[in-house]
């Protein structure tokens, strides 16, 4: 379950955003909740019309000058990837634009086994091919010793980059990179494509016209694809860029926007970044990432529709790949709940695939609101990925516990790292510790209400103005709003029973919301029940009509006191860990009489019911979320439950027997501290 935070904006803002800015209320308590309190700042961070100079960039014209003179000289220059969809990218726009203005001209992208960046084995190959320049795109900026290999060689090199620069700048004849420690250039968040595009205008002698024209749609969909922040010249590139997809002749984009049901419609951020950019990755995850690079650079139309046939089925089969990993965590967590309940999870299964333990990690976390490594183990080698939240930091983490790793690397929010073999459990230990040491009180997810509403604010003029916050990502998430005091009049299946349709009443109105992913039997909430909830907005059009589309993220019973519920889990996550409470009154409030058991039993539906939902429907004051895990977690130790963990769902068990309550171990234990 996530924390709420409800953002309340000063009317007076709101009001003077109106007035100035020309923007709905519901756009101006949008803006005001994300830091723009004036119209100069909406100005500042909404009304990007250009780029800046590119020449602005450290070293772009050393670039320039070094790849023009080797156009003009005949020599041979690779392209220098990554098989992630920004490095494919990055390296199409590079290689389209050179081989249009003539150059000898090749490309290189490593597969996924060969690793991120340059190697000397990739160098050995290259040189073999007679090149004489390399051209890195979306790597090299940390590859100080396989820079001074390329020279060995006999070639030369420029980086272009836009990851963290290290304590070393690589040899180089340029190193264009934002985030080097001398660049004074004004906009630091681009992606690789993003400096690729900025080079071809370098190349072009700083003119955008043509760079744009030619790449602005590539670079859109890298820039989404790679989780950049969608502010200031980011979003330029992605207003631009999904205007010129819309309207594209480019077979690859028509063959892709075919295979991902977007012909005729309306391209945006979210279609970019969960359409056809997870296409574009799947070719380096589970292909070749030349598959991807082929598509872009195809002219026929007829065979990019069957290459991108071919990369809708390596996203299939990353899905399915990725599904299987989620069962096996489903069954490993079944067995083992103390596996969610300790501070970090860490899984490690055997031959798991690399190419989307991450994707996994991420989606674990999401479900279970904890900081996630998920590793693999094949052939004696254990490596995984991470992903956290908050003020957890899987970097700091990972240093901590790198007596335990070979090799690791990331940042706050995600990272890599290899355990040495054997020490998988020494790993989960300095972990666990790590998390004791530096938060007594581990970081909640939270979803951030921009501002409440009501009846009267969900018009289609108020809903339809939001348009003009578009593009959403990174820095710039799409507006949720907060509607309080709903009563539910109606819960419908959608979908085979996976999705819920709402229909509930708000002051004297009726209005209806979907909840995907959550079918009925697993909404916290019931027919009859007033309710809170946090939704976005956006616009219906279903044959020419137009309505407003409400889409539910989060919903709770309006009594529900999120404070005390979180309390009460940590307190009961600590128990099952072994480890002390405050005090005697922690443990004598978690321990249910008999009646109260009886109570809580009694509400297990035949069908059964996600524990949330069950303590909600509950209400029953005197029993909070610690004393109630504390009895479902004695009803499955004796026997009179099932628990999937792991699926969140609860059901009564056959029962043959009487059991005596305070005979399950947790109790017992409680029973015996508390006196």
């Amino acid at each position: 379950m996530k924390k709420w935070n409800i953002s309340v904006p000063d009317r007076k803002i709101i009001s003077k955003l109106m007035l100035n800015c020309q923007v709905s209320n519901l756009t101006a308590a949008a803006l005001a909740a994300k830091g723009c309190t004036t119209p100069e700042n909406v100005v500042e961070k909404y009304n990007i019309d250009s780029l800046s100079d590119p020449f602005l960039i450290a070293d772009m014209d050393a670039a320039a000058e070094t790849i023009n003179n080797a156009i003009d000289n005949g020599e041979k220059i690779c392209i220098y990837g990554d098989y992630d969809c920004d490095g494919i990218i990055s390296t199409v726009i590079l290689f389209s634009y050179l081989f249009e203005a003539g150059a000898d001209v090749i490309y290189y992208i490593p597969e996924r086994s060969e690793g991120y960046g340059l190697s000397r084995n990739a160098a050995d190959s290259i040189r073999n091919d007679g090149v004489d320049l390399i051209i890195t795109v979306d790597n090299g900026i940390s590859a100080v010793e396989e820079a001074e290999y390329i020279y060995d060689l006999g070639m030369r090199l420029v980086i272009t980059d836009h990851h963290q620069q290290g304590d070393t700048l690589p040899r180089a004849e340029a190193v264009v990179d934002p985030h080097r420690h001398d660049d004074t250039s004004p906009f630091k968040n681009l992606c690789g494509a993003g400096i690729a595009l900025k080079l071809t205008a370098a190349l072009d002698g700083g003119d955008y016209t043509f760079a744009m024209e030619q790449f602005g749609d590539l670079a859109a969909i890298a820039t989404v694809a790679d989780i950049v922040s969608l502010t200031g010249e980011n979003r330029y590139i992605v207003t631009e860029g999904m205007r010129l997809i819309e309207n594209t002749d480019r077979p690859s984009l028509i063959a892709l926007k075919q295979v991902c049901g977007l012909q005729d419609k309306p391209v945006d951020s979210f279609s970019i970044g969960f359409g056809i950019a997870p296409r574009i990755n799947a070719s380096g995850r589970f292909g070749s990432p030349k598959t991807a690079a082929e598509l872009f650079l195809c002219e026929d139309t007829e065979n990019a529709l069957e290459i991108a046939q071919k990369l809708d089925k390596l996203n299939n089969q990353r899905k399915d790949t990725e599904n299987e990993i989620i069962e096996d965590i489903y069954r490993m967590i079944d067995e083992k709940p103390e596996i969610i309940r300790q501070r970090v999870i860490f899984l490690c299964g055997k031959n798991w695939h690399h190419g989307v333990i991450g994707i996994v990690a991420a989606r674990i976390m999401e479900q279970f609101g904890k900081p996630c490594f998920i590793a693999s183990e094949t052939d004696g080698e254990i490596r995984g990925s991470a992903r956290s939240f908050g003020e957890f930091s899987v970097f700091d983490a990972l240093t901590y516990s790198s007596a335990a790793l070979s090799k690791f690397g990331g940042h706050p929010g995600a990272g890599g790292f290899t355990v040495y073999n054997g020490k998988a459990g020494k790993f989960n230990a300095l972990l666990q510790q790590f998390a004791l040491e530096n938060f007594p009180s581990m970081p909640v997810q939270t979803l951030c209400a921009d501002a409440p509403v009501t009846a009267a604010d969900l018009t289609n003029e108020n809903v339809d103005d939001l348009k003009k916050l578009h593009p959403f990502g990174m820095d710039n998430e799409q507006p949720l709003f907060y509607i309080e005091n709903a009563e539910i009049l109606e819960i419908r299946p959608m979908g085979n029973g996976s999705h819920s349709m709402l229909r509930f009443k708000l002051g004297t109105s009726e209005l209806t919301a979907k909840m995907f992913r959550t079918g009925p039997e697993m909404l916290p909430v019931s027919t009859g029940d007033v309710c809170k909830m946090i939704v976005t907005l956006e616009m219906n059009e279903f044959r020419g009509n137009t309505s407003v589309n409400i889409i539910i993220r989060d919903i709770r019973s309006q009594t529900f006191q999120q404070e005390s519920f979180f309390s009460a889990e940590r307190s009961f996550e600590a128990l099952t860990r072994s480890e002390k409470l405050p005090n005697i009154n922690f443990y004598r409030k978690m321990l249910p009489s008999r009646d109260e058991a009886a109570f809580i039993y009694k509400n297990i539906p035949n069908g059964g019911i996600s524990p949330e939902k069950l303590f909600m429907r509950l209400h029953a004051p005197d029993i909070n979320y610690a004393k109630f895990c504390c009895t479902i977690e004695a009803f499955r130790q004796l026997g009179l439950i099932t628990v999937s963990s792991a699926g969140q769902s609860i059901s009564k068990a056959a029962v043959k027997h009487k059991a005596d309550l305070y005979s399950a171990p947790i109790l017992a234990f409680i029973k015996k501290i508390s006196g």
